[in-house]
């Protein structure tokens, strides 16, 4: 452990259209880190700090249907310079993994390509915001508007940004597809599956990511 610790941490994100799994995944994902010995901090964005937290609050309650794209860009990243600056960066500056459940991609594609938000803007404010901070590796996991729609809604309640109307759901799945094609180095686009299948395939690509960063891989 002690080789590991003087390099920097790995920033992983989950991101994807509404109902994909990237939650589950994610907490998956975490889990296996943490029992090959690493040392793994689990968060969210909007979120994961006090303040950010009451910012996901607004940003999700349906009763806030006034809230415009340009406005919902404002909020996100009001809540990602908090979960940034307060603990993603300490984290990575401690040698531990940071697994983020969405990141910067999603507020492209939700309030950019979606929302239709100038793209250019989105990406000047983010670059402030996140000090520079890109992920290490992202998994972006695909799943059809109208699946993730029925996932949704036998889950329950729908948030405000689940809410939104089917159209405006299948502009997210375009944009995160067109972005993955942009940055095929970092992205991982993992279609959809069987869930232990969805958790195999991320775990044998993260073991690669692992192995190049740290020389080895811990067994369990």
């Amino acid at each position: 452990m002690a080789s590991r610790k003087m390099k920097r941490g790995l920033f992983i994100t989950f991101d994807g259209p509404e109902g994909c799994g990237k939650s589950t995944q994610a907490k998956a994902l975490a889990r296996w880190l943490r029992t090959r010995g690493f040392s793994v901090v689990l968060t969210r964005d909007p979120g994961g700090s006090p303040i950010a937290e009451e910012i996901r609050g607004l940003l999700l309650d349906p009763r806030h249907k006034e809230l415009s794209p340009l406005a919902e860009m404002l909020l996100y990243e009001t809540s990602r310079a908090s979960l940034v600056k307060k603990v993603i960066l300490p984290a990575l500056r401690k040698g531990e993994l940071v697994v983020c459940d969405r990141f910067s991609d999603a507020t492209r594609v939700y309030q950019g390509i979606a929302g239709g938000v100038c793209e250019c803007l989105i990406a000047e404010i983010d670059e402030e915001v996140c000090e520079g901070l890109k992920p290490d590796i992202t998994f972006f996991l695909d799943v059809s508007s109208r699946r993730g729609a029925l996932r949704l809604r036998r889950r329950g309640r729908l948030d405000r940004m689940e809410g939104k109307p089917l159209r405006f759901h299948e502009g997210v799945r375009r944009g995160y597809r067109k972005i993955a094609k942009e940055f095929p180095k970092r992205i991982r686009f993992i279609s959809d599956a069987p869930l232990e299948k969805v958790k195999q395939k991320i775990v044998e690509e993260m073991t690669g990511v692992l192995r190049r960063h740290f020389g080895s891989v811990p067994r369990r």
